[in-house]
């Protein structure tokens, strides 16, 4: 009987590790993952954050199997039902909310749990409601993993599920506690919430295959957390001697926290961790739906000045937006996956020749068509008048749909 065994998708590697299982969710097609740091002489297998995501896509499917080998560098996946947050789908918060506890030993940033938590809740058979919480959580961007910041998730990204058919008025993303990146980049103590109320039936098609437009204003958030507050103000002013030159319309938040404690529960040893400051900024063009973003954080260790910081992000989107296309490095993944998840239709990108030939990118497109997605179609485009090379690719749909919805 081996037509009853489940024929898994292959792969290798401990990178793409959240997308891949993405993909297997929302196909159902199981996943064999091996060698995953195979090759380390002292932290072979899967990463504390790793494993805490594994527990929190346990947590918000039904039916799903995890298979973890005992050296940790070989995971089988089978996934279930996408059922997001319902009565008896583990520990709830207030009725509606999934409480997430992420550990201290984890070094990447939120958005390393909200990027693929995102890609899942449009296709969940209920609201997706999770609260991050405990002494892992780190809401800025990260200097050794180059997560994005909560504040770039917020602003460069989710605006683009609009273009979907899902509307971002229904996501909620509340930062309830800030924290940077502790000592060693391991643990930040913040705490952080998403709701995400958009579940479609289906994904529109997309075409985004436009100029990109010029730069009409900027927006972005300076935050520190636990030192002065000034810091802020020095960041902002850097960022905008840059800037400014490029635009007038150039307005940067302030945000102020104190340093998240942490500690053991009625413990009265508590210390303050997540201690630091960084910038976040986003670009909007005249053309809708085109965003360019850029995150710098100071590293845990110090050493940087607040001018620099500011200088360095200022620059960092303006190398963004010279790469040209209508998507970022940082939101391409999330949107080829959702013109892959679509309809059965051909949708359009325009994209920078740098952005698609980043090896996240190529990767991406490797593992859509392990798991079945067809190949994407690539041509210089027509009316690349400034000579950057705009590349157009066209993505035809899967039809994988929200099988948990019977209406759209």
């Amino acid at each position: 009987m081996s037509g009853s065994k489940p024929e898994f998708v292959r792969l290798t590697g401990h990178r793409s590790f959240t997308h891949r299982l993405v993909l297997s969710t929302l196909t159902g097609k199981p996943l064999h993952i091996s060698k995953i740091r195979s090759s380390s002489p002292t932290h072979p297998g899967l990463a504390p954050h790793e494993v805490s995501f594994l527990r929190l896509l346990e947590a918000v499917t039904n039916g799903s199997v995890i298979d973890v080998s005992y050296s940790g560098t070989t995971i089988t996946y089978q996934p279930g039902l996408i059922t997001g947050t319902v009565p008896g789908a583990g520990a709830l918060l207030a009725g509606d909310c999934l409480e997430h506890t992420i550990p201290a030993n984890n070094t990447r940033g939120i958005t390393y749990y909200l990027l693929p938590l995102a890609l899942l809740a449009p296709f969940s058979k209920a609201h997706m409601n999770v609260r991050f919480s405990g002494p892992g959580v780190i809401t800025s961007s990260t200097h050794l993993t180059g997560d994005l910041s909560i504040d770039t998730f917020r602003t460069a990204v989710l605006p683009l599920y609009g273009l979907f058919g899902i509307p971002p008025a229904r996501i909620e993303l509340r930062v309830l506690s800030r924290s940077c990146a502790g000592p060693r980049g391991q643990g930040g103590g913040g705490v952080v919430e998403m709701r995400f109320a958009s579940q479609v039936r289906l994904p529109k098609t997309l075409h985004l295959n436009r100029k990109p437009g010029r730069i009409r204003r900027i927006r972005g958030v300076a935050y520190c957390t636990g030192v002065s507050a000034s810091h802020n103000n020095r960041m902002i002013t850097a960022a905008r001697g840059v800037l400014n030159q490029l635009v007038s319309d150039v307005h940067v938040a302030a945000q102020y926290d104190p340093a998240p404690l942490v500690g053991d529960k009625g413990s009265a040893t508590k210390r303050k961790i997540g201690i630091g400051f960084g910038l976040s900024l986003v670009a909007e063009s005249s053309a809708d739906g085109v965003l360019f973003s850029a995150d710098v954080v100071a590293p845990p260790e110090g050493g940087v000045t607040p001018e620099d910081i500011g200088t360095r992000c200022a620059h960092q989107l303006l190398e963004m937006i010279s790469q040209g296309g209508c998507v970022t490095a940082a939101a391409a993944p999330t949107v080829l996956t959702l013109m892959a998840m679509g309809s059965e239709d051909v949708g359009r990108l325009r994209v920078g020749r740098d952005v698609l030939g980043r090896e996240e990118t190529v990767v991406l497109a490797r593992d859509l068509k392990a798991f079945g997605a067809s190949r994407w179609g690539i041509r210089d485009v027509d009316d690349d008048e400034d000579n950057r090379g705009d590349l157009l690719v066209t993505v035809k749909g899967t039809g994988v749909g929200n099988i948990g919805r019977k209406v759209a």
